[in-house]
């Protein structure tokens, strides 16, 4: 199927169909004004100047006109959690109050509290409350997204989870990614000792064996999973081919950046409390950092120094942590808006940390993540703006006139 957009005022495009962009590299968007934009069995086939199109180029069997909006590629959400049972704004109310997040988690509110709710859950209600939330992602945007197990805390609701997962991959034409996070926290019942056991020993035996996880994550943080800890799970891990992905130093400079290196993970998050040591390091390394602007906007905490990492040199993502507790949306048109007033990114750098940047912390910019040829063709068509900084400048203006993934249209 041949499908065009024309009278594109401006194309966000890739001519060289980059991987990953760093430093300097991210202050730039690649456009073509007055454009069109050919997509053929989904994937991107060619772009240019509206001028330049030929006859043979409207052959086609859909024909949209774009009336003069943008295009840019779909957002791409490398870090969410957006299979969960409930919601949790009692806690929301426990934050206002001045409880911290660690201290709600000790008094057995915050993940536990999700894994409680989630036990309930037969693994079809799962699938089906979850499927509203990736059918608000869409419709706002996103086109290739991570979703986390970590719900579960036990081996029966972590390979349910997983299982939700696989089925909404196979039920959507949005790209899933998914990620064993069994170390979110430590089940009820069990010492550290025991639950890291339970992790190596039987988990992750199993969800290797129904190849349920393409990454495996873990929470290495202050109160949570030791570095050592976490070494032992990621190497369990990847004896079953999963990829590290690590959550840390969200709430103390924990040693997972160092962690990660040294385990070649794909990326690490929050990253609020980084050293300019960690800093460095990661500026050296094929590591992707992601900050999780939402996080720190819903929990009133630091934000990550995205700004210093990029002027570092560093490859930086943003992603939406989607999650009941600490970041209850996955609005990435807002994670961009947070980043550019909260981390002193250009927009440009932005929505490059969503889009290409972030297709790369999950190993996919080869297939998403700009609009290149050979690519798949997930983008949204825009009204009329008069910019694309207007994009984040509008926070909660809704700017999406059409979404398409794969070349079709969801929106």
């Amino acid at each position: 199927m041949r499908l065009i957009v024309t009278n594109i005022s401006t194309l966000v495009c890739d001519r060289h169909g980059r991987e990953r962009l760093c430093g300097e590299e991210m202050k730039r968007l690649d456009t073509i004004g007055n454009a069109y934009l050919l997509v053929e069995d989904g994937i991107v086939s060619s772009f240019g100047k509206m001028d330049e199109l030929s006859g043979e180029g409207l052959r086609t069997d859909e024909v949209v006109d774009a009336h003069g909006g943008m295009v840019l590629p779909s957002w791409c959400d490398s870090h969410t959690h957006i299979v969960y049972a409930g919601s949790r704004e009692g806690e929301f109310v426990d934050k206002i109050r001045g409880l911290s997040y660690a201290e709600i988690a000790r008094r057995g509110g915050g993940i536990l509290n999700s894994a409680d709710l989630l036990h309930k859950l037969s693994e079809s209600e799962l699938y089906d409350v979850s499927m509203q939330r990736v059918h608000e992602i869409m419709a706002k945007g996103t086109g290739c997204v991570e979703i986390k197990s970590g719900y579960g805390l036990n081996t029966a609701d972590e390979l349910k989870m997983l299982r939700v997962i696989r089925r909404i991959k196979e039920n959507v034409p949005m790209h899933v990614s998914a990620t064993f996070l069994g170390a979110h926290a430590v089940g009820r019942g069990y010492s550290m000792e025991q639950y890291v056991d339970l992790l190596v020993n039987e988990m992750i035996p199993e969800v290797g064996r129904e190849r349920l996880a393409e990454f495996i994550d873990v929470f290495c943080d202050e109160g949570f999973f030791s570095p050592d800890d976490t070494a032992r799970i990621l190497e369990a891990g990847a004896a079953w081919g999963m990829r590290p992905k690590i959550h840390a130093d969200e709430l103390a400079a924990s040693g997972g950046v160092e962690v990660a290196i040294r385990h070649d993970a794909l990326s690490v998050d929050h990253l609020e409390r980084i050293t300019d040591a960690e800093i460095e390091m990661l500026r050296t390394s094929n590591v992707v950092p992601t900050g999780l602007p939402g996080t720190s906007f819903f929990l009133n905490m630091p934000y990550a120094p995205l700004r210093k990492m990029i002027d570092a040199g560093c490859a930086v993502a943003v992603a939406s942590d989607y999650n009941p507790g600490s970041t209850p949306s996955g609005d990435m048109k807002f994670v961009v808006s947070l980043a550019c007033v909260k981390m002193r990114l250009l927009p440009a750098e932005a929505i490059n940390a969503a889009t290409i940047n972030a297709a790369c912390a999950m190993g996919q910019s080869r297939d998403f993540g700009s609009i290149s040829p050979g690519k798949c063709a997930n983008f949204y068509v825009t009204k009329p703006l008069p910019s694309i900084d207007f994009i984040p400048y509008a926070y909660t203006t809704p700017v999406i006139s059409r979404a398409y993934l794969a070349g079709r249209r969801v929106v």
